[in-house]
């Protein structure tokens, strides 16, 4: 497993809260926090109640939306009315 000693409060926060959206994809973790599929398993075990990592996996199994390869074209990122669009 990948050190995590590196990452903040903040950061492990924001990884939780990407692992549970159905839209994020682990590859976009992994461009972000450097973190693997199975690194990010092992935090949420960490960091969250038995009975709640428990739920996560139940419905993190084979989700296609967490996996970039296997989601449908059709599924595109979210955006929500009330984000400030990017300006450059």
């Amino acid at each position: 497993m990948k050190e995590t000693n590196h990452l903040t409060l903040e950061g492990i926060d924001r990884i939780v809260e990407m692992a549970w959206e159905d839209r994020t994809p682990f590859d976009m973790i992994e461009v972000q926090f450097g973190l693997k599929e199975k690194d990010v398993i092992k935090l949420m075990r960490k960091e969250m109640k038995a009975s709640s990592f428990r739920m996560w996996r139940k419905r993190m199994n084979n989700r296609s939306t967490k996996h970039a390869a296997l989601r449908s074209k059709e599924v595109k990122r979210f955006r929500s009315p009330n984000q400030k669009p990017l300006s450059y």
